[in-house]
């Protein structure tokens, strides 16, 4: 038994309308879904991605106006990466000088060459080469020509000041070590996939990183289903780290717990999807509500500041 990949990686974000523009017209992702945070109905909780949002390309924001700056440091996911095709280096450089997006280009990450840059919070973010794209369904409508376009998530780097113990973790939960490159090692377990794939970097003398805008709050892993979520739960409580029950949220379940290097993990499964509750042609179009708070829809949406969509960052049916 072994995990998948990434499923999502959440983040927290300070203006909902300066995060939703960002991620669709910068980096032309599809906006997928405009829900809550589940724990906190009172603030927004937005998914971008494929035209689905399905696992593996869902870059998550908790929207908390106001928040503070966060702390990168030991203890987060301190880059969040995503594969590109092969060759569009220069068309992202271009892109982000006509956007005043600065960017910078990094030495090569296991011979693929790399951009870095950073969203309007802060959040470090790269964008990598790759000659394995996901097959991603990017039939919506965006500034970024398909050949150019972000094809998933393409293995973040994990800080931790001690890295044996996370490394044990990641190998009982699949990965396998495959390459090294300085103090970067990197783990997958489908190298054939570049959301199968996570690099970790040890930093012993590194200071905890401060979780808020602009910071990485937890990295989830997909599973197959709902009965090997339980296995996962079981082998980890009987390795003695503390793990939730399953958490129903609605477009997939969870579980939650922190590995010895103080990342929050998730593992959550594959299903049932955005398309639960609303048709593809419209994903992100509106606010939808678990069953638990749609009695309260009046008040919430009174709570929640009005966010506008460019008809240009959505699908094309």
């Amino acid at each position: 038994m072994k995990l998948r990949g990434i499923h999502h990686i959440t983040a927290i974000a300070s203006d909902p309308q300066r995060n939703v523009d960002f991620y669709t017209q910068i980096l032309g992702l599809r906006f997928a879904k405009r829900t809550v945070n589940f724990d906190d109905p009172s603030t927004y909780h937005f998914y971008f991605g494929d035209r689905t949002g399905r696992p593996g390309t869902a870059i998550t924001f908790f929207a908390w106006p106001g928040a503070r700056r966060g702390t990168r440091g030991t203890g987060q996911v301190i880059a969040t990466s995503f594969a590109i095709p092969q060759g569009s280096i220069d068309y992202w450089k271009s892109h982000f000088t006509e956007h005043r997006v600065f960017c910078e280009e990094i030495p090569s990450r296991f011979d693929a060459p790399a951009l870095r840059f950073t969203d309007p919070d802060g959040l470090l973010l790269e964008l990598i080469e790759s000659a394995r794209l996901d097959n991603l369904d990017l039939n919506y409508q965006s500034d970024v020509p398909t050949k150019s376009a972000v094809h998933g998530f393409h293995a973040p780097t994990l800080e931790v000041q001690q890295a044996g113990p996370t490394e044990e973790l990641l190998k009982t939960l699949g990965f396998e070590l495959v390459r090294e490159e300085d103090s970067r090692r990197r783990f997958s377990v489908n190298e054939k996939s570049t959301s199968a794939q996570i690099d970790l970097i040890e930093q012993s003398d590194g200071q905890f990183g401060v979780n808020s805008a602009g910071t990485v709050h937890h990295i989830a892993f997909r599973c197959a289903d709902d009965k090997e979520q339980l296995r996962w739960r079981e082998q980890l409580v009987d390795l003695g780290l503390h793990v939730t029950p399953v958490i129903d949220r609605f477009y997939f379940h969870s579980i939650y717990f922190r590995e010895p290097g103080g990342i929050l993990f998730e593992i959550a499964t594959e299903g049932p999807g955005f398309t639960v509750d609303e048709p593809v042609e419209h994903l992100g179009d509106h606010l939808r509500l678990p069953p638990q708070y749609e009695e309260h829809r009046a008040e919430i949406e009174r709570t929640l500041p009005a966010i506008s969509i460019e008809a240009k960052a959505k699908t094309v049916g």
